[in-house]
């Protein structure tokens, strides 16, 4: 079981039950768990949608879309189930929240999956978890059990007339499927690589019906908008970005750990203040703002509000929300062989341009680091990212690229410093790199 960690910034929402021993039933009801789901029963499916709209809730996962945006575009009509998918693949290096929402609060996570179906008009929704994480399924299997054996879940779910069952899904330890259209690959049985879109899953999901695909923390969220308001929800954060977000702070920071803030929280605070600032007393080279898949910030970029549109307007991304510090001790260039690695291994191999990219920047890297490189690879490794950028069937060609295109521009001096075979600079270090190994692959 993962240790808690506390600011006094920190406004707990999703994460108010952590710790209270909530994956209990019953204590979960005492914690005023499945009234929000009551309450969604006695409304009208577009009153619900219009209140999660209110909310300005944007999807946890990393893409930040307006969730009551997403659940409207679901037809009233169809003439195939509807279904409700709650992706808890969480594989994005530096991520790891969703994993505490499981442990401490899975039943939050059931009933934001039923009022999603409930304003859908889906009546079975499925909960796909991540192949490593193998406690949890457990956790998670019993918060259904024992839903189904109270009544909330399966046939007239409260005495309400409506019938709604949910299940659980083992993933097989892919990165991959976390992109929708492969989850749902997956889910059916087949090897999990994405679908050519449109159609969208919204109109053409799971065996052909709409679906719904909702992250953890987005589903964790909607219960708490239910019983508040959308308008309180919305006040917590900052325009066009309601709420909190949790933030998994990792990588060369005294006080690593998953904090609760509000969205539009300074990130030079959010390292300095929550994260306690850089260990050992080293300075401060560069930040990873959220997950591995977003381009780096350099230490005199991060005066920035964390929320969607203030990270964007920066240059990079507010993803996941797995903001990763790096000092000055670490080799940027093996930084970004790291990080390419990952990207290499997990491509499902379906698009030449990620296939072919990733293991060409991959080989590259690696010589470069080890003092083989030439002065034309600097530019021919950025060359091969910027190529495939928008030029694969889903983002983890771009999740590849972005980031190694921003190490290239943003810290050239580095790669230099390797040519006409140097060794790396901060080799007699110890080479800090080593150390953000385990956040990186968690």
């Amino acid at each position: 079981m993962a240790d808690l960690v506390s600011h006094p910034d920190e406004v707990k929402v999703v994460s108010r039950r952590f710790g209270l021993g909530a994956a209990n039933l019953d204590r979960y009801l005492e914690l005023d768990g499945y009234k929000a789901v009551q309450k969604a029963l006695a409304m009208q499916s577009a009153d619900i949608i219009e209140e999660v709209k209110k909310s300005n809730l944007r999807g946890r996962g990393g893409a930040g879309f307006p969730t009551g945006l997403k659940w409207s575009f679901v037809p009233k009509e169809s003439a195939k189930p509807k279904y409700v998918l709650c992706n808890g693949d969480e594989s994005e290096p530096g991520t790891c929240k969703d994993r505490l929402i499981f442990e401490h609060d899975p039943h939050a996570v059931i009933e934001g999956a039923v009022i999603a179906g409930l304003a859908v008009g889906a009546r079975k929704a499925y909960i796909y978890v991540r192949g490593e994480y193998r406690y949890l399924s457990l956790i998670m299997q019993k918060a259904i059990a024992d839903a189904y054996g109270r009544g909330f879940l399966g046939k007239n779910i409260f005495g309400s007339g409506i019938d709604f069952d949910v299940f659980w899904h083992g993933g097989a330890g892919a990165y991959e499927v976390g992109e929708e259209s492969a989850l749902m690959e997956s889910l059916e049985g087949k090897r999990g690589i994405p679908r050519i879109r449109p159609p969208f899953p919204a109109v053409v999901g799971l065996w052909g019906g709409p679906t719904v695909i909702n992250n953890v923390e987005t589903l964790a969220s909607v219960p708490h908008i239910m019983l508040g308001g959308g308008e309180w929800f919305a006040n917590l954060g900052t325009p066009r970005n309601g709420g909190t977000r949790l933030f998994c702070l990792s990588g060369h920071m005294n006080r690593c750990g998953v904090y609760e803030l509000p969205l539009g929280y300074n990130l030079k605070k959010m390292i300095y203040e929550v994260g306690g600032g850089i260990t050992g007393g080293r300075s401060l080279k560069a930040v990873v703002p959220g997950g591995s898949s977003t381009p780096l910030f350099r230490a005199d970029e991060i005066d920035v509000a964390m929320d969607f549109d203030s990270v964007a307007k920066a240059g990079s991304m507010l993803g996941s929300g797995g903001v990763t510090a790096i000092d000055d001790q670490t080799c940027m260039v093996k930084f970004a062989l790291r990080i390419i690695k990952f990207y290499q291994h997990e491509s499902c191999g379906w698009c030449i341009p990620c296939r072919e990219g990733t293991d060409w920047i991959k080989k590259s890297l690696t010589r470069f680091h080890a003092g083989g490189g030439l002065r034309k690879d600097i530019d021919d490794v950025k060359y091969l990212a910027q190529n495939m950028l928008g030029r694969t069937f889903c983002p983890l060609g771009d999740a590849a690229a972005m980031p190694i295109i921003s190490i290239v521009d943003k810290f050239r001096d580095e790669f230099e410093a390797h040519l006409e075979g140097r060794p790396c600079p901060h080799a007699k270090e110890g080479d800090a790199a080593n150390a953000l190994l385990p956040m990186l692959a968690h």
